[in-house]
Order: C-alpha cells, then sequence, then structure tokens
C-alpha cells in the first residue's frame, strides 16, 4: 500500500477506537506509519481524511447487510424487510459498533462544516445502496429521484434505528417491531 491507502487504514482503526473528537494527527500518523505532511498532501486536512475514512467504514459494513438470507424473499416484500433490518440491527449490538461512532459524526456536523459537506453528499449514496437492499435490483440502476425519496426515507428510518440502539438497546425496536409498524403504516393508507 501506499501512503494514502496506509492513512485512509490508519484513520479507520483511530475512529473506531478513540472515535472523531479524540483522534489527532499524530494519532493517525502513528497508526498508519505515515508523516503528517502525508495528510496535507493526500487528503488536505485531519478532518477530510477522517470524513473519507468514515465513509468508507460505513460501505465496509453494507457487506454485513444482505447476510442472511435475502435472496429467497421476494424484493419489496414485508418478509424482506424483515430480514434486511434484522441484518442492520445485528450490526448495532456488535461491540465496538461502528454505528456509535456515527451519533459522534452527527452531533459535531455544524461544527465540522468540511465534514459535514463530505458524509452529505454521501447520504444520496447510502439511500441509493439501501433501495436494492430491500426493494431489490441493482444500485446504479436505481434513479436520483428514488436516491431522494425512498433512499433518503430508508436512510431516515435507519438514523433513527442508530439513535435508539445507542441511546438505550434495551428499547430500542427490533425488526418485527419496525415491520408491525409498517403494516400498520400500509393498512391505514389503504383506509383513506
Amino acid at each position: 500500500m501506499g501512503h494514502r491507502e496506509d492513512l485512509l487504514e490508519g484513520a479507520k482503526r483511530c475512529l473506531l477506537q478513540k472515535g472523531f473528537t479524540r483522534t489527532t494527527a499524530r494519532d493517525i500518523v502513528k497508526e498508519s506509519g505515515t508523516n503528517l505532511a502525508s495528510i496535507g498532501y493526500h487528503y488536505g486536512s485531519k478532518d477530510a481524511l477522517l470524513a473519507r475514512a468514515y465513509v468508507a467504514l460505513v460501505e465496509e459494513m453494507g457487506d454485513a447487510f444482505d447476510g442472511g438470507g435475502l435472496d429467497d424473499t421476494e424484493p419489496g416484500s414485508l418478509e424482506r424487510f424483515e430480514r434486511a433490518w434484522s441484518n442492520i440491527i445485528a450490526t448495532m449490538k456488535e461491540p465496538g459498533s461502528l454505528w456509535r461512532l456515527s451519533m459522534e459524526v452527527l452531533a459535531l456536523g455544524d461544527r465540522l462544516p468540511e465534514v459535514r459537506d463530505h458524509l452529505a453528499a454521501a447520504q444520496r449514496e447510502a439511500g441509493r445502496g439501501l433501495i436494492p437492499l430491500l426493494m431489490g435490483g441493482r444500485e446504479e440502476e436505481v434513479s436520483d429521484e428514488t436516491a431522494d425519496t425512498l433512499g433518503m426515507f430508508y436512510v431516515t428510518l435507519m438514523t433513527g434505528l442508530i439513535a435508539q440502539w445507542t441511546f438505550d438497546p434495551r428499547t430500542a425496536p427490533d425488526a418485527g417491531q419496525l415491520t408491525a409498524g409498517l403494516r400498520r403504516v400500509v393498512e391505514g393508507i389503504g383506509n383513506s
């Protein structure tokens, strides 16, 4: 690996160990075996590097979402909805979960505009990635309009779940409760 990749990998490890605000440029350099000047050269700033590292961690987490038997469910079905959210919630239960870091990053948004801008741009792509997981199809086929509506609906649901699981896992909803809630919403729409 070159310095650019070493920095990214080191930043990812630092984020998971220390979080965003407690990670220093020196921590990243120590963890990556590089030098301070390489952060500015390759990423512009420590915050920009940490933002990219965070996005990379989230993208890597996406692989865990489609495990657990989604292939034998009908795309767009309540059964697929429940299984997919069950897989997502399982990642929230893991010790040292990336999702705790997500709450820190969300809380810092207005104080770190460079990071906020980078992550705001990544939200559309996060929604675009969730759509095939739940609805079938391929990510590259998801239109911008669908990413901005259905995708953002899923991102909003996920953000709320992350907040609830971070705040109090004992009272956070499971996939069955989410599915029952969605069923009631759909039935309510049908009755109006």
